[in-house]
């Protein structure tokens, strides 16, 4: 029996001083990660910037999901304004001699991609250098890379220059063959979010939206690049249709590039341009270490233009990792509160979520309106709940390239009767009222439940409307006529009034500051990010692990599927969401 104590006692000790052993390590990380961020690195004369495979754009701190034990710690997360500010910094910055970009895969939006595009197109005015070189180059890459002075491609490379395609999955017989039951009603017949589950074929009106949708899009990127390039827009056309960026020597014969060279040739080139001797070390410089650089000392700080970021689905309840009513609640009341903020501009790049937890967050946006500015700008989507939420604003810019409107409402409730009762399952309730087993995951829903549903919709849509008609001083009839859950591109919304200006974030945040009539302000994010601390318990969580193996192991799109099935807060409920995301790759 002693020797029993005196084992317990051990292993007792020993998980004491493991503990005690990880929290120390924890403290070391976090102090050194802390260090790191605060100690500025030193910018020698001579240096070129550099945008690489290592950098991941993101619009908010909230799409930063670097974990405090990252697999690929080499990969860092860079808020696109930042980005910006260190472009516009680098053009008067006698350190900086030019901008070299090295990405063969860049991770990023549209609208970002757009918005660097266009502040290295501004760089260039200053005299100083931007050259591209790539591998194997993605779309995306290329789009962005065109934009530079001199284009260089590896001899064994090729550029994945081919236009745009959308592929919709469509599972309504998948479902009836498995036994799967989908309840779905919907207002707007463009609102193609539940069509998947509707039909096996595309509706029209879906095909008509897409293509409108795609053909906006390419249209405008696609004479980016062919200007940027000096291609006649003809010849762009064949040259992609021609999948002629895949040939490393017709890439060289059509324009797409100025040289074919090694990486190492590329680095001397980049030294010739810089007058440096053979054996001269070439200073390269990352936007990450540039952004660290940076010193905003001299701006006065009691006044502020906030950004408040809303990134990803709306959901109810709390959350970090999309916009959850509650946390967002509260932080717009705080800056609603908070006299230093002068104005607040609203970055929206959400495809929508939860009717009623954007109803929350618009109710909150304008009681602030009542007491500062609040301007809103678009990223690479603003539809659905994500476009009702930015109802309260004085003023709306969308970029060229966001996906915006998506005026429309659905709720979506599947069901397992069939798969149930064929592998032996039966349910059967008791209830005290006619609806009170309203819904069921075996038995679905019932009449009366559908009733209330599709009236709950109805009901929606029309405050929805309501909403819409407010902020941009037109009819119900005008506003229908244009919802119906379609999807436009930001330079059709202009057209037809969905948005007041095209523009960037820094085109707002500059109405913000002209508004109230400041000169010298600084710019601050909300929410602020999560630290790697909060992270690391948040990522322990079960439900966190399983969504982590699961999207690893059937991918990103189809785990968006999949979790339209499967996530109660997405059942029994009405949604403002958009049908489908389109990347540029």
């Amino acid at each position: 029996m002693r020797s029993f104590f005196k084992n317990v006692l051990a292993n007792i000790v020993a998980i004491m001083i493991i503990g005690a052993v990880f929290l120390l390590f924890l403290v070391m990380v976090i102090a050194a990660s802390a260090f790191s961020s605060d100690s500025k690195p030193n910018i020698k004369a001579n240096s070129v910037l550099i945008l690489d495979f290592k950098t991941q754009i993101i619009d908010s701190p909230s799409e930063d999901n670097q974990q405090l034990f990252s697999l690929n710690e080499k990969q860092k997360s860079i808020m696109v304004f930042d980005i910006l500010e260190a472009i516009k910094n680098a053009k008067k910055d006698d350190k900086i001699k030019g901008i070299s970009i090295e990405t063969d895969g860049i991770k990023a939006g549209m609208t970002q991609l757009d918005d660097i595009r266009a502040a290295l197109e501004d760089f260039k005015k200053s005299g100083k250098f931007v050259y591209a070189y790539g591998n194997v180059v993605s779309q995306s890459a290329y789009y962005l890379g065109s934009v530079a002075d001199k284009y260089f491609l590896n001899p064994a490379g090729g550029i994945d220059l081919k236009g745009l395609s959308t592929e919709v999955l469509y599972m309504k017989s998948f479902a009836e063959k498995f036994g799967i039951g989908i309840e779905v009603i919907r207002h707007g017949k463009y609102k193609s979010a539940v069509e998947p589950f509707l039909r096996d074929d595309m509706s029209p009106e879906n095909r008509e939206q897409l293509s409108t949708l795609l053909n906006d899009i390419w249209s405008i990127n696609s004479a980016k690049m062919a200007n940027s390039r000096k291609i006649d827009t003809a010849q762009f056309k064949t040259v992609v249709d021609s999948l002629y960026g895949m040939i490393p020597d017709l890439s060289l014969k059509y324009k797409l590039a100025d040289q074919l060279i090694q990486k190492t040739e590329y680095d001397n080139l980049l030294k010739s341009k810089l007058i440096l001797k053979e054996k001269d070390k070439l200073n390269k410089i990352s936007f990450n270490t540039y952004i660290g650089n940076l010193d905003n000392d001299n701006i006065k700080k009691d006044n502020q233009i906030a950004i408040l970021y809303a990134s990803g689905a709306i959901y109810n309840g709390e959350g970090y990792d999309a916009v959850y009513a509650e946390n967002f609640v509260k932080e717009i009341r705080k800056l609603s509160d908070d006299d230093k903020v002068k104005a607040v501009v609203f970055r929206i790049n959400s495809p929508g979520g939860s009717a009623n937890a954007s109803d929350e967050i618009l109710f909150e946006l304008q009681q602030l309106k009542k007491k500062k500015p609040l301007i809103a700008s678009f990223g690479d989507y603003a539809a659905s709940g994500g476009y009702y939420i930015a109802m309260a604003a004085d003023k709306i810019y969308s970029e060229p390239n966001t996906l915006t409107g998506s005026i429309g409402v659905f709720g979506m409730i599947p069901y397992f009767k069939e798969l149930a009762n064929k592998n032996g399952l039966n349910s059967y309730a008791v209830n005290t009222n006619a609806n009170s087993n309203m819904y069921s995951p075996i038995n679905g829903i019932t009449p009366g439940g559908i009733s209330m549903m599709t009236k709950s919709v109805e009901q929606t849509y029309k405050r929805f409307v309501h909403f819409v008609t407010v902020n941009r001083k037109k009819s119900f009839e005008q506003i229908d006529e244009i919802g119906g859950g379609r999807v436009w591109s930001g330079t059709r919304a202009k057209e037809i009034g969905l948005v007041d200006d095209l523009g960037t974030l820094n085109d707002a945040i500059t109405f913000a500051a002209q508004k109230v009539k400041l000169k010298d302000y600084n710019v601050a994010t909300y929410p602020k990010k999560v630290s790697k601390f909060e992270q690391l318990f948040k990522d322990m969580s079960e439900d966190e692990i399983s969504a982590r193996i699961i999207k690893n192991k059937i991918g990103l799109d189809n785990y968006k599927v999949f979790e339209q099935i499967t996530n109660p807060k997405l059942q029994s409920s009405v949604m403002m969401e958009m049908p489908y995301h389109i990347k540029f790759d």
